[in-house]
């Protein structure tokens, strides 16, 4: 068991290393302990992820052409050589950054962290996702903490340099379907607009019943209070929904050093035009990127299509794929109505900061490893590419009901009927597994005794026979004993319905505020301390808050 104390304890200096004082200590000033139970699952015993992401987690030489190099501390050295050798505009991407974060509360730390990007001996480490409500699914939570633990790893290692996390706003994506609504206690809470575009740029006058809705559901309690009064302070205070976006990130994660960025920027885009216009222009990008799809697709499924236009035009309401004529004049005179897609985006962004690694999910590393050509080609350098943790929360009480069940924890990810029967030939010895056996032995017996080959089909035919026989027994005696466990098979349902609700894994449906509610900040901090980017298992956290 891992002890985590939830309090800014570093300026904190104790008498006594007795747990018993410290606690106490704890106590009289009202702060909480919380007992954190930590499992690791290999992703392989999950199985849930993809074959790229097997292969790539085994360093398979098969994806060696696709990648800079596979994820490790180690390989970080020539990546900051190399990475030295490449030129950044930082005078302008520091800016940029401080003009987008002028009218939020940057923490000290924030501050810090941008100002340490003029040096060439600083560099990101980044991240990025859609401007999903209220943040979305859980794991948009693990990709920062990821990110920004992975910065505090690299100073350790590589104390003369300086790291950076960084959040890049999908403010450009147009999907609003896909960012405009959680799922929370059971009900899905939707923003209904009929809002066209880039997402980024839309406004937020009719989010008021959105919240209004949200407030009813998570109750009156101290930490719903202070949740509320968040999202009231990211959504309520602007006018569109980046600038609602990049309040909620900072109000959560601001203290961390976390440095957001919005690609959606006439500068940036100036500074990236050659690029715009030797894709639209030329359609130059078409061959090296089709050549690396075509060589990945050869063992693993693509994630990105490859169009001989890379770029979307926006405006007001609109963002259309460009299919005919552009201008150079058009791109020189207005390149911020020039949006990339999904292939071109990761090099405008490598191209604008000083990167040396991205943290993203299966889906993302796969059509990052589209890329590799591509990049080389228009001499970008590529990033490493991490796996974002992946994290299933579960409260203590359902990990002592899981083992009063009798199963262990990595059984969690097994199918539910087979958890069932597994229970009830636990408790009751009912399988045929031996007779079925023995049913195998006795007719290979029978088979050696005759000379007949004619016979053989026969036999072998007689044989499948009496097993499907005693498998469809074996069901109907399973059935009759389920019903005599009938309280305990419901709670191998209901346990497995909220730890894969929707069917898919909790961290791609459920939302963090049913979490936050019970912890308070305190749930970000235990995430801060336990996620490892480093670490390659799947994580199942086990929390239990301890009352004073």
């Amino acid at each position: 068991m891992v002890i985590v104390v939830f309090a800014s304890y570093k300026s904190i200096k104790f008498k006594s290393s007795n747990k018993e004082n410290l606690y106490n200590y704890y106590t009289k000033y009202n702060l909480y302990f919380c007992n954190v139970n930590k499992y690791k699952v290999s992703y392989k015993d999950t199985e849930l992820f993809s074959k790229l992401v097997m292969d790539y987690l085994d360093k398979n030489k098969k994806l060696k052409p696709f990648i800079s190099d596979f994820p490790s501390l180690q390989n970080f050295e020539r990546k900051i050589s190399s990475k030295k050798n490449y030129k950044t505009n930082r005078t302008l991407l520091v800016d940029v950054l401080k003009k987008q974060n002028s009218s939020i509360s940057l923490s000290v730390k924030s501050k810090e962290n941008i100002d340490l990007l003029k040096l060439d001996n600083t560099f990101t480490i980044t991240t990025g996702h859609q401007l999903c409500l209220f943040t979305g699914p859980l794991y948009f939570i693990y990709k920062i903490i990821s990110t920004i633990n992975l910065t505090e790893k690299l100073k350790d290692e590589y104390p003369e340099s300086d790291f950076v996390p960084v959040f890049w706003m999908a403010t450009e994506d147009h999907d609003f379907e896909e960012v405009n609504h959680i799922h929370l206690f059971g009900k899905k809470i939707v923003w209904d607009s009929d809002q066209k575009g880039v997402v980024g740029r839309m406004d937020t006058l009719g989010i008021q019943s959105v919240l209004d809705e949200l407030k009813q559901t998570i109750g009156d309690s101290e930490n719903g209070k202070q949740l509320l009064n968040i999202f009231e302070k990211a959504y309520l205070n602007n006018s569109n929904l980046a600038d609602s976006t990049r309040v909620l990130i900072n109000e959560l994660f601001g203290k961390y050093g976390l440095v957001i960025i919005d690609g959606d920027d006439k500068s940036l885009k100036k500074e990236f035009s050659p690029f715009i216009k030797k894709d639209i222009l030329e359609k130059a990008n078409f061959k090296s990127l089709q050549y690396c799809s075509d060589q990945l697709s050869v063992h693993y499924k693509l994630q990105a299509y490859v169009r001989e236009i890379n770029f979307f035009k926006i405006s007001k309401g609109k963002r259309i794929r460009i299919d005919g004529e552009v201008s150079e004049q058009e791109v020189n005179n207005n390149p911020e109505y020039f949006s990339p897609n999904v292939l071109i985006r990761p090099l405008y962004q490598e191209f604008l900061l000083p990167n040396l690694a991205y943290i993203g999910g299966g889906a993302e590393v796969s059509y990052w490893m589209q890329l590799k050509d591509f990049f080389s080609e228009n001499k970008v350098d590529f990033p490493l590419l991490f796996l974002r943790n992946s994290v299933m929360i579960m409260e203590e009480k359902e990990k002592n009901k899981w083992s009063d069940l009798g199963f262990k924890i990595q059984d969690i990810f097994a199918e539910e009927h087979s958890l069932h029967s597994r229970f009830v030939q636990s408790k009751s010895s009912l399988s045929f597994e031996k007779e079925i056996n023995d049913l195998d032995l006795l007719y290979q017996s029978i088979l050696h005794k005759t000379s007949d080959k004619s016979l053989f089909s026969s036999i072998d035919s007689e044989k499948i026979k009496q097993i499907k026989s005693l498998q469809k027994l074996e069901k109907k005696l399973l059935k009759s004993e389920k019903q005599k466990h009938e309280n305990s098979i419901s709670q191998i349902t209901k346990i497995k319905k909220k730890l894969f609700p929707n069917s898919s894994l909790q961290e791609r449906f459920n939302n963090f505020i049913p979490f936050y509610l019970n912890y308070g900040e305190k749930f970000i901090e235990t995430l801060k301390e336990e996620l490892n980017p480093l670490d390659t298992n799947f994580l199942i956290l086990s929390l239990q808050k301890n009352k004073k």
